[in-house]
């Protein structure tokens, strides 16, 4: 059996549902060994029993549909695992090569040279709470295209609804109701069709609404929710959003990892003396960018506190409230000022990349208070 210098055995795997291909350096060894293994976790494990054997394995995968599963379970039997960000994976630009087998290989000379960046692996709580709040987000926006569809399906045949400004209000619905009623024929087969199927994705998400606040009324999401909700436009939802997107905020040392993190900061190519600054970058979550610019919109209301947030901020930590209160005035102002000169959605985007800093805050008062 061939002897190694070192104890380090790098391991780089690209995981696929129904396969695992591993690319395994040992020390400096320019050359890999590439195993191809089936998606079975006691055969990563036994693969990872017999390297042990030769000397300690680092490995690392990429984040995708498989999850954190694999690495959860090397974890728990004592071996090192990350998983890595594949959008800041280094690659080169005249590369038009891509199998599992290069891809394993990619992974692992760069990971044996400190060029990958980790991901935070959330627990297994937190992801399934996560889960529950983007399927709620899933289904509304089922709903939203339902809606819509309806509205063009009764606009092509001539139907519009002439009794408001807008539509789904209380009158609204009664207009299709009584619609429903009056038509015959296939049009009002499938104008009741839609309407039942609405019906039930409005009660799925009220069901899963509910069950989101049963969580927000419990530990450890309670004080931080309420927290949350002392700021304008922040409510049980989406301080439930920006929770299970965020995880711990102690991993964002400084308030522009947040708004990294959020997509928000402003894309860069400057050279010399040339800068050259694009629109943001959009690049983490999704979910917590939107949560967060709708959030943006209330604040182009005049900055006085309503009896409702009045409420809210009743018998929470003073420094939170000074927090919201100050960000309430500075983000008014903000907006108003870039949307005197720029679009409305730029002041928006503006005030929603300050608003990670002001959340950034008074989740760090919070942390700070409980250690």
């Amino acid at each position: 059996m061939t002897q190694y210098t070192t104890d380090t055995i790098w391991v780089g795997m690209d995981v696929h549902q129904d396969s695992i291909t591993a690319a395994i350096l040992f020390g400096d060894d320019p050359s890999p060994q590439v195993e191809r293994l089936p998606s079975d976790l006691n055969a990563v494990r036994r693969m990872f029993r017999r390297l042990e054997t030769r000397g300690t394995p680092r490995s690392c995968y990429e984040a995708s549909g498989a999850g954190y599963v694999l690495q959860r379970c090397l974890e728990h039997d004592g071996f090192h695992c990350e998983v890595i960000a594949p959008s800041l994976v280094p690659k080169k630009p005249g590369d038009r090569r891509k199998t599992d087998r290069l891809d394993a290989i990619h992974l692992a000379r760069h990971y044996r040279a400190g060029n990958l960046t980790p991901v935070t692996v959330p627990s297994r709580e937190q992801e399934e709470i996560r889960q529950l709040v983007r399927s709620r987000l899933a289904v509304q926006s089922h709903v939203v295209r339902l809606k819509h569809r309806i509205v063009r399906v009764l606009a092509t045949h001539g139907h519009r609804f002439t009794g408001g400004k807008s539509n789904w209000t209380q009158k609204h619905r009664a207009w299709l109701r009584k619609l429903h009623r009056e038509l015959e024929g296939p049009l009002q087969t499938v104008l009741a069709h839609h309407l039942e199927h609405l019906e039930y994705l409005e009660g799925q998400k009220h069901s899963l609404e509910a069950e989101i606040d049963r969580y927000a009324r419990s530990d450890p999401f309670r004080s931080r929710v309420e927290a949350l909700c002392c700021f304008r436009g922040i409510k049980t939802l989406t301080a439930m959003t920006i929770l299970t997107e965020l995880g711990d905020i102690r991993r964002f040392g400084r308030p522009t990892g947040l708004m990294a993190f959020a997509g928000l900061i402003p894309s860069e190519r400057s050279s010399g003396n040339v800068q050259r600054r694009g629109s943001i970058t959009k690049a983490g979550s999704q979910e917590l960018r939107r949560v967060l610019v709708e959030a943006s919109w209330h604040y182009r209301k005049r900055a006085s506190a309503d009896l409702i947030l009045s409420r809210r901020r009743m018998g929470q930590d003073r420094q939170v409230v000074s927090i919201a209160i100050k960000a309430q005035h500075r983000l008014q102002k903000k907006y108003w000022k870039i949307a005197t000169k720029k679009h409305p959605c730029t002041a928006v985007t503006a005030v929603a990349r300050e608003l990670c800093g002001f959340l950034w805050s008074a989740l760090w008062a919070l942390e700070s208070q409980a250690s």
